[in-house]
């Protein structure tokens, strides 16, 4: 069939908008007509060349829409259900056979090789290979193939071109809080970056019961949006240090903190923050060859932790739900974090996310 869809074809370059051919689904793939797809960093690291994504690609991981077609082998869903479209992985490995999908073996070729395990694409144009399955998905289209593995079925009642970003940003955020460091009532939480990923971060501790949520970023714009989400103290570390301030308002340090930013100097802070038997976890990398000083004594004397956490350490059939159901019931506002542009602003929509003018784009496909 004939899609529209956004391809990445020029490392740094603006999406190109095309008419593309879309294979029909497999046996053991499903046709989803998109409603609408979240733009997130992942994207747009992809797009500029620093990870080893073959172009032309369509990107976009963060979907949701409505099933239009299933494969033979099929049974998780079927047609006119609504669904989201999140990572992707084998089912096989052991971490899969143990419930941890985020860990997959295959996580890095199954969601960033851009390709079917078998090598091929579903997507061309005039004969051109156009590489897809990006996330097992490849979003930023009006239609995408995806598979049992990565599609989660949603209730129908709840718009559905809201609930794309579940599926990536905003699950990392919340499962690192709720899964990965586990945070508990009465306890305190500091959130280093306050864009999507750690606003969903911070709104999950409000439901979880932390009482000190600090956010910690040098936007004021972002801290203020992280106050009236529920962040008990908010930080500016270009006016103060914020090590010094954590320990002003903890007393003797954080139980938890969360990094976003990916960068080491941030992680070390992060860590410096953290009381006795704390925890700290990491988000992302600020490259492939990035790394991370500590004190050693500080770091072992104390008992503190370091964790890396991959998509909140997330099983997304039961997680996200659960979140649709925490924004039903108003606990869980993560709709005050988007913005929403048509398929045409795509590029726009790009901007505003590197900008930082909006926390989080969401790209209508009607």
């Amino acid at each position: 069939m004939k899609i529209r869809a956004a391809i990445a074809r020029d490392k740094g370059a603006p999406l190109s908008l095309e008419s593309i051919d879309l294979e029909n689904p497999r046996a053991d793939e499903i046709l989803v007509k998109v409603a609408a797809t979240g733009v997130c960093h992942t994207d747009l690291v992809v797009r500029d060349g620093m990870l080893p994504t073959p172009l032309p690609v369509v990107l976009g991981h963060e979907g949701a829409g409505v099933v239009e077609a299933v494969g033979a082998a099929i049974t998780k869903v079927t047609p006119g259900d609504h669904v989201v479209m999140t990572f992707n992985s084998c089912g096989t490995c052991p971490s899969c056979r143990d419930h941890a999908t985020t860990y997959c073996h295959e996580f890095f070729p199954r969601n960033f090789f851009a390709t079917r395990v078998d090598g091929t694409s579903g997507l061309s144009k005039d004969g051109e290979r156009v590489n897809g399955n990006f996330f097992g998905q490849s979003s930023f289209a009006t239609h995408a193939l995806c598979h049992e593995a990565n599609v989660v079925k949603v209730p129908s009642d709840v718009p559905l071109e809201l609930l794309g970003p579940l599926a990536c940003g905003v699950q990392t955020g919340a499962g690192a809080v709720m899964n990965a460091l586990r945070v508990s009532p009465g306890k305190s939480l500091a959130v280093f970056g306050t864009g999507s990923v750690g606003l969903s971060a911070l709104m999950a501790a409000v439901v979880v019961g932390a009482t000190t949520i600090i956010a910690v970023d040098t936007k004021p714009s972002r801290l203020s949006v992280a106050k009236a989400l529920g962040a008990t103290h908010t930080i500016d570390p270009t006016k103060v240090n914020p090590v010094e301030e954590i320990m002003r308002i903890t007393g003797s340090g954080l139980n938890f903190a969360l990094d976003t930013t990916g960068l080491p100097a941030v992680i070390r802070s992060a860590v410096e923050s953290l009381g006795p038997r704390g925890a700290c976890g990491i988000l992302g990398a600020s490259g492939p060859d990035a790394e991370i000083v500590l004190n050693e004594t500080h770091f072992m004397s104390g008992g503190r932790r370091l964790i890396g956490i991959v998509e909140g350490e997330s099983t997304p059939d039961t997680f996200i739900p659960m979140l649709i159901d925490l924004y039903r019931q108003g606990r869980f506002p993560f709709d005050k974090l988007v913005k929403f542009y048509t398929l045409d602003e795509i590029n726009q929509a790009i901007h505003a996310s590197e900008t930082g003018e909006v926390i989080k784009p969401i790209v209508r496909m009607s």
